[in-house]
């Protein structure tokens, strides 16, 4: 280790240890341990643009460890991206850049918003898929040495040993393994220390041997000082293409302070007195904040230096590649930019009553298919479920090892792993990613749709089966609370179509709005409504519309999502036929409806009318749209084993049951 290396590395430590104690908050352990290997990486292996951190081809840094933020804060900062040093000092403070775990969005460089641990070891792996995927679409030869690859990057991943105690980091580890993913590195902060004190209390497994077992390429540096042993190990995991790298990293928590090896150092500030004495061992000045020495200012500007040429180089080869291959440079651009070209749903499907009943999950199947030429950067699967939940894209050839441009992914029975995976796609920029499994199993994935939530990531999820009409496989398997549970997400689009029409507006929607959006489909078969008799198509788009509008005077609003509105329909014949004006309103997208505003809500769902909702799941929530004088019919218990007809009409899901309490409402 040179001594600019040192000092580079100490002035690590040190902002971190300043900016923890300053916000009397934080984890200023991980960073002093991990900072050795975290300058490596962005002094001598990272390729990227401080100046454009959204350069397409830059490599990609998580930071699975994400309560170890202050590494990369103070990382961004000397390299030179947008994060001035008064940002550092408002750590963990109101609007600033420095969050306590990073948040994509917030600093300039954050590739993933990480902290729920396991999560960015699970994006990293998507993000490397992506890569793979994207190098095989787009990469063409010209006759150059390195011909006009537009994507060509490595992910690199640091992990600490709570990420890989975590489940979906072990879904998501065996996945990548399978797929060889080459080009995805993991460093391992291996410090045996956790919240509760040695991971001796819980976490003796051989980490290395498990992920020899999942075909990963394993080294193991005892020391992490050792800048030569972590850069050879580096080198050896570039050079193996064929399998993802662990690099196992034996280091110390809060290295050089009077905390080191103590697990106190791990989620709290070190005091100000150890402070001193760890800046005097280092040789920094003890009273001084936030120094940041001359020479490392220097040594850490060169990254901008090295950042525009390598993306100046990129260019010259984008340039090239626009003049040999002009069609496909503009579609590149385009899904660089996240904007499907103009003509993507010229295939979109137009159902008709005689193509009925269709399952919305089939309908789903029957929309990817048509959708998928004029969106070549479609790719997504299901988590061993794709016969069932239709997500299989005919002719598109399997994304493998041995296939990288194969555009259906199977995921194998990992949900949590695939929310990760998908999650990473997305982030990673120039796919349209999806992942599809049954409804109720979304429970095993909720951590991910929460963080693509979050982070506002364009994922679709695809969820079948959604509800008691499932049927025989009983309760384990009828998604009851789980629709609801998803609206509670903030920015999460929840959509549960009526029909086969729906269900492509559904897909429109996912494809051009910006934030993740969940689908909702039936495994049973529905009627399909009739375009041109019912506004299906412009009503569903709005998220919520009047289907059917009372004959007369209006007395009652029949209000469903789903399956349940061609059974408001039916209910409504007969109240008509008894003289009870009657509307069906079809509210497949709660949040899209509530973006059309007050007017648009007040004209579908007027004040001072009876309102009836109907769905097949719990009724919290239904309040918001039917009032406190409205009624529900849902299920505020679990399902049952029987066929699912049988289930929908004994659970009340019945013209007669819809019509008698449409009438008691109505007295009442």
């Amino acid at each position: 280790m040179t001594s600019i290396d040192r000092l580079c590395i100490d002035t690590i430590r040190c902002l971190t240890m300043d900016a923890v104690e300053k916000a009397d908050s934080g984890h200023p352990g991980m960073p002093m341990g991990a900072a050795p290997m975290g300058y490596l990486l962005f002094d001598r292996f990272m390729r990227y643009n401080p100046r454009n951190p959204a350069w397409f081809d830059r490599d990609r840094f998580v930071l699975s460890a994400g309560h170890g933020s202050m590494l990369l804060y103070s990382l961004l900062h000397l390299s030179g991206f947008d994060l001035p040093m008064e940002e550092l000092m408002e750590f963990r403070q109101w609007r600033s850049m420095t969050p306590g775990h990073p948040e994509r969005g917030d600093t300039p460089g954050v590739e993933t918003t990480t902290g729920p641990l396991g999560q960015g070891f699970a994006n990293a792996v998507g993000m490397a898929v992506a890569e793979a995927f994207l190098a095989a679409t787009f990469n063409r030869p010209d006759g150059s040495h390195q011909g006009l690859s537009l994507v060509d990057h490595h992910t690199y991943c640091i992990c600490s040993d709570g990420d890989l105690m975590e489940g979906v980091s072990a879904e998501a580890a065996s996945l990548a393994g399978h797929l060889g993913l080459g080009k995805l590195i993991c460093l391992y902060d291996d410090n045996d220390i956790s919240i509760e004190g040695s991971t001796e209390l819980a976490f003796t497994e051989d980490v290395a041997r498990r992920f020899e077992a999942y075909d990963w390429h394993v080294e193991m540096v005892e020391d992490g000082n050792d800048l030569s042993a972590i850069a050879g190990a580096l080198e050896r995991a570039r050079r193996d293409r064929a399998h993802p790298s662990l690099i196992c990293v034996r280091t110390h928590i809060a290295w050089g302070s009077p905390m080191q090896d103590q697990a106190e150092s791990h989620g709290a500030p070190l005091g100000e007195e150890n402070i001193r004495q760890t800046k005097r061992s280092l040789g920094f000045p003890p009273d001084e904040h936030f120094h940041v020495p001359g020479e490392v200012r220097e040594h850490m500007a060169q990254a901008v230096t090295r950042g525009r040429q390598a993306e100046d180089e990129w260019q010259e080869r984008l340039g090239r590649y626009r003049e040999q291959f002009p069609e496909w440079a503009a579609l590149f651009e385009r899904m660089v930019a996240g904007e499907p070209p103009d003509d993507w749903d010229a295939d979109l499907p137009v159902f008709g009553p005689e193509d009925g009943p269709m399952a919305t999950r089939n309908a789903s199947g029957e929309v990817i298919n048509a959708i998928k030429h004029r969106l070549p950067t479609l790719i997504g699967g299901s988590a061993d479920l794709a016969p069932s939940t239709k997500t299989i894209m005919e002719g598109e050839g399997d994304f493998s090892a041995q296939h990288r441009g194969g555009r259906n992914m199977h995921f194998g029975v990992r949900e949590h792993a695939m929310g990760g995976i998908v999650n990473g796609m997305a982030l990673h920029g120039g796919v349209i990613p999806y992942g599809a499994t049954f409804l109720v199993f979304s429970d095993y994935m909720r951590p991910a749709i929460r963080l693509s939530a979050l982070m506002g990531a364009d994922v679709h999820w695809v969820f079948t089966h959604d509800s008691i009409g499932v049927g025989e496989d009983g309760p384990t398997h009828q998604p009851v609370e789980h629709l609801m549970s998803l609206r509670t997400i903030p920015n999460l689009a929840v959509i549960r179509p009526a029909d086969a029409n729906e269900t492509a507006v559904a897909w429109r929607i996912a494809v051009e709005r910006r934030g993740p959006v969940a689908m909702a489909l039936t495994r049973q078969k529905l009627p399909i409504l009739d375009a041109e008799r019912y506004p299906v198509r412009e009503g569903a788009a709005r998220g919520g519309y009047v289907l059917a509008e009372a004959d007369g005077d209006l007395h009652v609003i029949l209000v469903a999502t789903g399956s349940e509105v061609s059974l408001a329909l039916e209910a409504r014949e007969v109240l008509q036929a008894e003289g009870i004006g009657t509307r069906v309103v079809s509210l497949p997208c709660w949040e899209v409806f509530e973006e059309q505003g007050a007017e648009h809500i007040d004209r579908v769902l007027p004040a001072g009318v009876p309102k009836l909702a109907i769905e097949a799941g719990v009724t919290l929530g239904w309040e918001r749209w039917v009032g406190q004088d409205g009624d529900v019919i849902g299920l505020d218990r679990f399902g049952a084993s029987a066929p699912g007809g049988t289930l929908m009409e004994k659970m009340g899901f019945s013209v007669g049951n819809v019509v008698e309490r449409a009438k008691r409402l109505l007295e009442a």
